[in-house]
């Protein structure tokens, strides 16, 4: 047997730029890295030496890059992914929620966070966690709990077992999610013979399950008995290539479709079978279908409770849920008719057993009647002096957008304004984070869905809140010449929960600027924006943000345009109930009336 002696960094690297999914192309599409003195040697030094087969972007904070990440992957429909790499301690430790962001999304990213020297010679080592009961834990650990594989590189050889684990992880439909590979920094500058053969091109297939014999026969048997069954699309539609699968079964058997944020343009917009959003932040239409559907059909969905109103939506007292999922964990929720299958391959089979049946036309008033309000809370205001609201710009960028445009936000109001109000005609053409709603990663998650789709008009929607909290890959997206378009709603303040605050009958305290201990303030983020390299605008009216879309569509570089919003109004129409847990006692009279109203909403649901 041929050897080669490589350091473990540089076999992991070779390893890695060796592994390709169905196109022929790498699957790991370059590596994010912040160099510290754990990883900075050893790692540092193998990217170095394979940088023109591998590439090393450099991201400003190691939570933002690994948004990036987990958006190419996202926008890639899974079939590419990404690595991340930092020092150990607060480096590693800042990518812990990217990892559980990219966990409850189902998305693939390698973590390889430095860790502690595996001899222990310099024990403690600078930035090392001391657990005083269990001398083999360190920060590195708390990925655990947010990876669907999870291992600690302690001798080189290690790595031919770690190696394949993780790429099956990520290429796996049903467990694709985050790894760590939490690599100890003296075995990264280790040296071994490794065999020559364990460096040769691998392609990944991504696997289609096929449907259990007996479950297919129990989907068919709830379908051929239901009267009104509507379909829950959602992101599995997208990672499953079923959108074109899903347009043809709807067709043929007549099936209303309800899209979940994950799964939103999986249908057209205006394809007469899309009824639009569904759930907390869905549509009238939607909302109607599905609460007097008998059998609800989700299709690579979670059944996140924004979906199922806590589950206060699927009303008939007669209905059953039959869910296709290629994961067995969501297929079985809910006392639901388990099937579990690839997306595509599922749909096709019980097309074909379904034959021609067609069920009973759904009423389309309901989505005329829905997209006429949806279009009065977009359109330009009559009142050009008024504080515009967070509907009408969406509007104005919608009107500014093109088929090939793709809007994503992540959290705060925009998510379910977009969720009601955004008009998608086109597959990922909307890209929205909400599985764990993470503020923080519009401005990243933007910048890697342009490295995913360089030919793609990609328009980022955050609020100022959410900007605070993380705008650095800005200066990375200028840098790098990925062109975006960010679109800053100021309302001065965490909008959304001071509303929710408000409407579980709580005092406006502590979100808006205005209601906390610190004196508003007036934060110019065109300046910060321009200072980062950017074009940046401040706009005064919903016209200015037209004409200065139009101007950003036109431009090479990376533009910012920030307008001022009302931070009260919302589109009002549309909607459903949300258990949020309104407390039982309570001074204000406020309270008390909001929990004698929760109270009566929990009796409805059961």
């Amino acid at each position: 047997m041929k050897t080669i002696r490589l350091t473990a960094a540089q076999a992991m690297v070779r390893y890695l730029a060796n592994q390709l999914n169905e196109d022929g192309v790498p699957y790991i599409a370059g590596m994010w890295a912040i160099f510290g003195h754990g990883n900075v040697a050893g790692i540092g030094e193998a990217l170095y030496g394979i940088r023109d087969e591998l590439p090393t972007y450099r991201g400003q904070n190691e939570q933002s890059m690994a948004h990036a990440a987990i958006a190419y992957a996202k926008q890639l429909g899974r079939r590419r992914a990404m690595a991340v790499t930092s020092s150990i301690g607060p480096g590693a430790l800042n990518m812990v929620t990217a990892a559980a962001l990219a966990h409850v999304n189902r998305l693939p990213v390698l973590f390889i966070p430095g860790d502690v020297f595996a001899n222990r010679g310099p024990d403690p080592v600078l930035q090392q966690i001391e657990d005083f009961g269990d001398g083999t834990m360190s920060a590195n650990d708390c990925f655990r709990p947010v990876s669907r594989y999870f291992d600690r590189i302690m001798r080189p050889e290690q790595l031919l077992t770690a190696l394949p684990r993780a790429m099956r992880t990520l290429t796996d439909p049903a467990d694709c999610g985050p790894v760590t590979l939490a690599f100890c920094q003296d075995v990264q500058a280790e040296a071994y013979d490794y065999p020559e053969g364990f460096f040769a091109r691998k392609t990944w297939r991504f696997r289609r399950p096929e449907p259990d014999v007996v479950e297919f026969e129990a989907a068919v048997a709830a379908l051929k008995a239901a009267k009104n069954p509507v379909i829950v699309a959602g992101g599995g539609v997208h990672f499953s290539g079923a959108t074109d699968t899903l347009k043809a079964f709807v067709e043929k058997h007549q099936i209303p479709v309800v899209e979940t944020q994950a799964g939103k343009s999986a249908l057209a917009w205006d394809h007469g079978l899309n009824f639009g959003p569904v759930g907390v932040t869905g549509a009238e239409s939607a909302n109607v279908v599905s609460e007097k559907a008998d059998l609800v059909i989700g299709v690579g969905t979670r059944f996140q409770d924004f979906t199922t109103g806590s589950w206060a939506l699927f009303k008939n007292p007669n209905r059953k849920i039959l869910a296709l999922n290629v994961q067995p964990y969501d297929s079985a929720k809910h006392d639901a008719i388990p099937l579990v299958a690839d997306a595509k391959i599922g749909l096709e089979k019980l097309s074909a057993a379904l034959g021609d049946h067609k069920f009973a036309a759904p009423d389309a008033g309901l989505k005329a009647f829905w997209f006429a309000k949806a279009d009065a809370v977009t359109a330009a205001p009559v009142d050009s002096n008024a504080l515009p609201t967070d509907m009408q710009v969406i509007g104005a960028v919608q009107r500014a957008s093109r088929d090939n445009t793709v809007v994503m936000c992540a959290a705060g109001t925009m998510p379910g304004e977009l969720h009601q109000l955004w008009k998608s005609k086109l597959p990922l053409s909307y890209h929205m984070e909400y599985g764990f709603s993470c503020m923080g990663y519009e401005i990243a998650g933007g910048l890697g869905i342009k490295m995913a789709e360089p030919d793609r008009d990609v328009i980022v929607m955050v609020g100022d809140g959410s900007y605070m909290m993380m705008n650095s890959e800005l200066a990375t997206a200028v840098g790098m010449g990925a062109k975006i378009t960010v679109v800053i709603t100021d309302n001065r303040g965490y909008g959304c929960i001071n509303r929710l605050q408000m409407g579980t009958g709580g005092a406006q305290f502590n979100n808006l600027y205005a209601h906390t201990n610190v004196s508003p303030m007036a934060i110019d983020f065109a300046a910060h924006a321009a200072s980062m390299g950017a074009r940046s605008h401040k706009v005064s009216s919903i016209a200015e943000l037209e004409t200065a879309l139009d101007a950003a569509r036109a431009a090479t570089e990376t533009t910012v345009i920030v307008i001022d919003t009302d931070p009260y109004p919302t589109t009002g129409a549309g909607g459903y109930w949300w258990d949020v847990a309104v407390p039982e006692v309570s001074a204000r009279a406020e309270v008390n009336q909001a929990r004698v109203a929760y109270e009566a909403a929990l009796k409805e649901r059961t």
